[in-house]
């Protein structure tokens, strides 16, 4: 009988051993019914897919985050229809109202550039015209097709140079009725229609055919005391000479000489001799 008590509580011993003697324990953690006691928080099954708790020869892996992808906007089911931009205007260049007017006695010139005669101005157009106001002293020259320059233009394109008769010696005309002046030798014209300004009323100057009489770098009008550069006497006191004043002042007028621009006061000396023709004819507007 001792033997086998002995023999029972040898196999307890063992049972202690290889299970462990929460075996056989009470559980403190139990409602003391003998039930197993609930699993710990945050346990999860391996069944759940979790990661067993990490071994120290196994370091727990960082999370990687699963970058999330950019939503694609969905097209429009409107398509916007392509606009074409519309032409602007040249920066300080104002469009004038004789815009087309000069375009068109500026093409008829020729020599300032292409033109579109469409009334709008352009970036062409505005090179043209002030290339013209420059040409022909038109003060400001901003490209702008005002009242002068309308003038000055149509004077200038309706100037029929056949209507003077010139021969063929070396001759100066002067047309009253649109204020121009130009030369020819041998029936050609060497000099083109330029802008003057003649006799005011009371002074105008007069018709007829002459010749220079005399020419005089820079010569002294005595009644009037003023200087007359690129001087040529035609008719007793009345000559070509440079301006002494705006040439464009409509409202004032010479005492019968044939002003000029510089320039065309410099080219019509170059030209000019004692003797040479000079015929004057039509009527200055006013006089």
């Amino acid at each position: 009988m001792k033997r086998v008590r002995f023999a029972v509580r040898a196999v307890c011993l063992a049972a202690v051993v290889l299970v462990g003697v929460g075996a056989c324990a009470r559980d403190p953690q139990g409602d003391g019914t003998g039930a197993a006691a609930p699993a710990p928080v945050g346990v999860t099954e391996e069944a759940s897919g979790a990661s067993a708790p990490p071994t120290p020869e196994q370091p727990a892996a960082s999370p990687t985050a699963t970058p999330s992808r950019p939503a694609t906007p969905k097209p429009s089911r409107t398509t916007p229809k392509p606009t074409t931009p519309k032409p602007t205007k040249p920066a300080g260049c104002p469009e004038g109202e004789q815009q087309k007017a000069v375009e068109t006695y500026l093409s008829r010139l020729g020599g300032f550039g292409t033109l579109s005669v469409d009334g709008k101005q352009s970036a062409a157009d505005c090179a043209a015209i002030k290339k013209f106001q420059l040409r022909y002293g038109i003060s400001p020259a901003t490209g702008r097709a005002g009242p002068t320059t309308y003038d000055v233009a149509k004077r200038l394109a309706n100037t029929d140079t056949g209507r003077c008769n010139a021969g063929s010696r070396t001759t100066f005309c002067v047309d009253l009725t649109h204020q121009t002046v130009w030369a020819m030798r041998g029936g050609k014209v060497v000099m083109g229609p330029t802008v003057t300004r003649t006799g005011m009323a009371g002074y105008a100057t007069p018709t007829g055919t002459y010749s220079v009489g005399g020419k005089n770098m820079r010569e002294w009008s005595n009644p009037y005391e003023v200087w007359l550069p690129y001087w040529q006497r035609f008719n007793g006191g009345i000559g070509f000479h440079e301006t002494t004043t705006y040439l464009h002042n409509g409202s004032i007028g010479s005492h019968g000489c044939v002003n000029l621009l510089h320039r065309d006061a410099v080219r019509l000396w170059e030209l000019g001799s004692v003797g040479t023709r000079v015929v004057v004819f039509g009527h200055r507007p006013g006089t």
